[in-house]
């Protein structure tokens, strides 16, 4: 490969990231495929030690790949995930003085528009997960509540067909969920929860695309307020970079 194009303002590093980056996708590299090594890579860039290694750095730090250490190691794909790129995200948060408040209402507009694309979308098989998992929430067992409500947003986000909004969302509320902790709603409200999450799943499943972003809409409402009665606080806190 001839050294790669560097735009005006462009450090030789943060160029070989890019031809990197275009390589894992042009190739479809899955999470876990080691790159090639050092030398390999030297000869197919074209370039310094310095600045592959700066390339490397770079990809590294936006979670990209990671960096296996000692003999046999080497970068290794990671793929990018919701939690590594909510983390970057938390620096220009905090930078720009955000607060959880903002964050809520992000997610408040998001993930109603999400239902609708799933309605308009349909996709049989998540379908049929997806209703499986509404009506199937455990009320009593709190982890099992949690991760429940949780699979089943990231399932109607992932059924919208819009890999952007999904990826948005599910930082945002790995970010969210990170701060508040076990905050979600007691045992004597989860039937309810249920409720909510079948009702949002038969209606993107009968493709009622109005149906279903109203009913996310509210039942996300309902738990913003809930958020809102037991941490007050939380609305003007600065969202921290983490």
């Amino acid at each position: 490969m001839a050294q790669p194009q560097i735009k005006r303002g462009l450090k030789v590093g943060e160029a070989v990231a890019q031809e990197i980056v275009r390589k894992i996708g042009a190739e479809g590299l899955v999470p876990g495929t080691p790159l090639p090594p050092e030398a390999q890579m030297l000869e197919e860039y074209g370039v310094g030690r310095g600045s592959l290694r700066e390339a490397l750095r770079i990809l590294e730090v936006n979670g990209l790949i990671s960096i296996k250490p000692g003999p046999g190691g080497g970068p290794i794909v990671v793929g990018g995930s919701p939690a590594a790129f909510g983390r970057m995200g938390t620096l220009y948060f905090q930078a720009g003085q955000m607060t959880f408040r903002e964050l809520m209402e992000a997610r408040l507009v998001m993930e109603p528009v999400m239902a609708r694309l799933a309605a308009e979308r349909p996709d049989p098989e998540k379908l049929s997960q997806l209703m499986t998992i509404a009506e199937g929430t455990p009320l009593d067992n709190d982890d099992e509540y949690l991760s429940h409500s949780g699979d089943f947003h990231r399932l109607v986000a992932s059924m919208s067909g819009n890999g952007m909004l999904n990826l948005f969302s599910a930082s945002l509320g790995t970010i969210f969920h990170g701060r508040v902790g076990g905050l979600f709603f007691p045992k004597t409200r989860r039937a309810k929860v249920r409720d909510a999450h079948t009702a949002v799943a038969k209606a993107i499943a009968d493709g009622d695309a109005d149906r279903a972003e109203t009913l996310m809409r509210e039942h996300m409402l309902e738990y913003a307020d809930y958020v809102r009665r037991r941490q007050p606080a939380l609305m003007t806190e600065i969202v921290g970079w983490h």
